[in-house]
Parts: C-alpha cells; sequence; structure tokens
C-alpha cells in the first residue's frame, strides 16, 4: 500500500508594499540617486518589495487631503530641504502618524518630523524652521553649531529603544549632510508629549527620534541612504520596509487599525 504525499506548497510571497517617497527629485541630491539601487537591493537581497511612488512637497498636502497618502503602506520624507512646500512635507508626516503608516523621516525628514510634533501635539504653533523662516521668533530647528556636512559621527540608541532594535547596535557610525538642526529649548516638551528622543551623538546632541506605541515611527539626522554603495541597504532602511511589508500584509487581511488617539506622485524610476 503506498501512501499519497502531499503537493509541495510554493514558497509564500511576501505582500507588495506601497511607499510614498515625499521630497523634491533632483538628480543633484545624492539620497535621491540611491534610492532605486536600494529599491533593487531590498527586493533581491531581502524579498522586500517596494512599489514606490515620488510624491513633490508642492503635492503632498493635496494628497493628504484627498486621503491618497493614507492608502500607502509606508511614507519616507526625504532630504533635500528647503522643501518646495513645507506645508506638504508636514502633511505627510502627520498622515503617517495619526493613520498608523509605517513612517520615516530622513535629514531634512527628521527636522520636519519634529516639527510637526512640536506644532500639532504640542501645541507649539509658532514653532519654525530657520531654513525656511530665518527671521521667526521661536525656532526649533536651528543652525547647527558646526555644520554635519560630509561628516561621520557616532550616534549612541538608547537601550530598549526602537532605534537600538533597529540599529543592532548601542553604538554606530552614522553619515550626515546637513546644517540644521534641534534647538534644545523645546525639546523637553517634545518627550513630555510622548515623544522620544532615542539617538544622540557622543555630545548628547539629538540625532533620532522616535514615537512609541506607533507602528513604526522612526526620524534620523542622519542620511542611512548614504551607507556604503547602495548595495546594502543600511539597517534603518531594511526596517522601513520590513514595516512596510507588514502593513500591507494586514491592510491584505484587514486587521488595520490606528493607533490611540494621543498619537494624534509619479512612480518611482529604477
Amino acid at each position: 500500500m503506498t501512501t499519497a504525499q502531499a503537493p509541495a506548497q510554493a514558497p509564500a510571497v511576501a505582500s507588495v508594499a506601497r511607499i510614498a517617497l515625499v521630497g523634491d527629485r533632483s538628480p543633484h541630491v545624492k539620497s535621491h540617486t540611491r534610492i532605486p539601487l536600494l529599491l533593487d537591493a531590498l527586493a533581491v537581497r531581502e524579498g522586500l518589495v517596494l512599489d514606490a511612488y515620488w510624491i513633490p512637497t508642492a503635492d503632498a498636502g493635496a494628497q493628504a487631503a484627498a486621503g491618497t497618502l493614507a492608502g500607502f503602506d509606508a511614507v519616507w520624507v526625504l532630504p533635500g530641504s528647503p522643501y518646495a512646500s513645507e506645508a506638504g512635507a508636514l502633511a505627510a508626516i502627520q498622515v503617517a502618524r495619526e493613520e498608523g503608516i509605517p513612517f520615516l523621516g530622513t535629514c531634512g525628514g527628521f527636522q520636519h518630523a519634529l516639527l510637526e510634533y512640536a506644532r500639532h501635539v504640542c501645541g507649539l504653533t509658532e514653532a519654525a524652521h530657520a531654513e525656511n523662516d530665518p527671521g521667526a521668533r521661536d525656532l526649533l530647528i536651528a543652525p547647527l553649531a558646526c555644520s554635519l556636512v560630509g561628516h561621520e559621527g557616532v550616534v549612541r540608541a538608547q537601550p530598549g529603544s526602537l532605534a537600538e532594535s533597529v540599529l543592532g547596535a548601542e553604538r554606530s557610525m552614522e553619515r550626515y549632510h546637513c546644517t540644521y538642526g534641534p534647538a534644545a529649548r523645546h525639546l523637553p516638551e517634545l518627550t513630555a508629549h510622548g515623544l522620544r528622543l532615542s539617538g544622540h551623538d557622543e555630545e548628547g546632541q539629538v540625532r533620532m527620534a522616535e514615537l512609541p506605541g506607533h507602528p513604526f515611527f522612526l526620524a534620523t539626522l542622519f542620511q542611512p541612504e548614504l551607507a556604503g554603495d547602495g548595495s546594502r541597504p543600511h539597517p534603518v532602511v531594511r526596517a522601513l520596509a520590513a514595516a512596510a511589508v507588514a502593513h500591507a500584509a494586514r491592510r491584505a487581511d484587514g486587521v488595520l487599525t490606528r493607533p490611540a488617539a494621543g498619537l494624534a506622485g509619479s512612480r518611482a524610476a529604477g
């Protein structure tokens, strides 16, 4: 008597995640030119397939208002400030934060993530970015004492933070290309309202921020897209991609939920 064998099962196919790349795309911004390489590497090396769409900041506000951005599985606000539309960048961040959509902000995206939180969660409506409004009286994002353009430096992640989990270590060496960062004045108010400042340089300056209770909300002043030659995505980029794919799978299963109330384009070319 022979026993019939069950047919071999095909390997599971991960969900394809739709990611909004919010920024004013330019061939002169190195992090932008890295995106096609990173998307390819994520698919080939990690099995994380992202269907990416560039959304200029000038269009992001309208897409946020129309609900289009809420249909993505991740939002990445990229470097390249000053943005054509500060309001558009802030609107994209607000949608990701309020709707529980995986979010990454790098360099200018980090700066504007803090600005969005200050204005819409902390009630600091006059908080401003010096690059956009240098004469403002209440600067949350101010010129750095020392420019970080082309700089590499150590980042130390807080134990038990998302930052530490993503980086895989308490200490890492990261690359920068920026001249603005958070002023110290309002940082205690940001943390009092729930934002975690989870990464610092060796002088104690804030370099990473995250939002506990959100599925994935991480912002870095450094630019992980500049790591290496683009063939091996930085752990921060891999983590965003994994969160996006998980979000797409939950969407397909109909189990998406919004975060607690207190947490209150064109397709990318290869």
